[in-house]
């Protein structure tokens, strides 16, 4: 699911109520890359008002609006029982439900984690850790896909191998420390030499 484009939405939405217009540019390069908060750009509004505004607004359009992207379905249904496979996300466990509500995804995954489940998010690699601990693995011998450069920073930082796939906002950001570069999830089984039927 590629989210980040509601979530500039929702931070846009609540800053304009709050006078302040935000830039696609800037939410990119504040919250995507520097992976700081654009509700900043407010000033001296009250923050947590602010942030309540925006989680609103957010939660909102992922059930109006969260889209499955294409290929991840056919990717998941020949990955599924021929590794194990988990969901780290940096969203908080109310969004991520909602995003999923309906998709059909979740039965593909042996356990997920969200904002909650750890300490430090992405780029720290305590997300990662914490899920190879609970997977039962060495990070040495698992794969992270990602779609953000934090993600990837967080991942590398871990000892994981990276394929990265960059979401559409996330296009041009510096994807150096992945392994692979994919253009595609439609990539992925080939890239995990499980492109052919069992």
């Amino acid at each position: 699911m590629e989210t980040e484009h509601l979530y500039y939405q929702a931070n846009a939405e609540a800053l304009a109520q709050a006078g302040v217009k935000l830039s696609l540019e800037d939410f990119c390069r504040i919250s995507l890359r520097q992976g700081e908060s654009v509700l900043a750009l407010a000033g001296g509004c009250d923050g947590a008002e602010l942030r309540r505004v925006r989680d609103d607004i957010y939660y909102r359009l992922l059930g109006e609006e969260s889209r499955v992207i294409p290929g991840v379905r056919e990717t998941l249904e020949r990955l599924h029982g021929r590794l194990p496979m988990a969901i780290v996300t940096s969203c908080r466990r109310e969004n991520f439900l909602q995003m999923h509500r309906g998709s059909g995804l979740l039965d593909y995954f042996d356990f997920i984690l969200t904002r909650e489940d750890y300490g430090a998010s992405k780029p720290d690699p305590e997300p990662y850790l914490t899920a190879c601990v609970r997977a039962g693995l060495d990070p040495g011998r698992c794969l992270a896909i990602e779609d953000s450069e934090r993600g990837v920073t967080s991942a590398v930082r871990a000892g994981l191998a990276v394929a990265a796939i960059p979401g559409h906002l996330n296009q041009g950001g510096d994807f150096g420390a992945a392994r692979w570069l994919l253009e595609g999830i439609r990539g992925l089984p080939a890239l995990l030499g499980l492109d052919r039927d069992p």
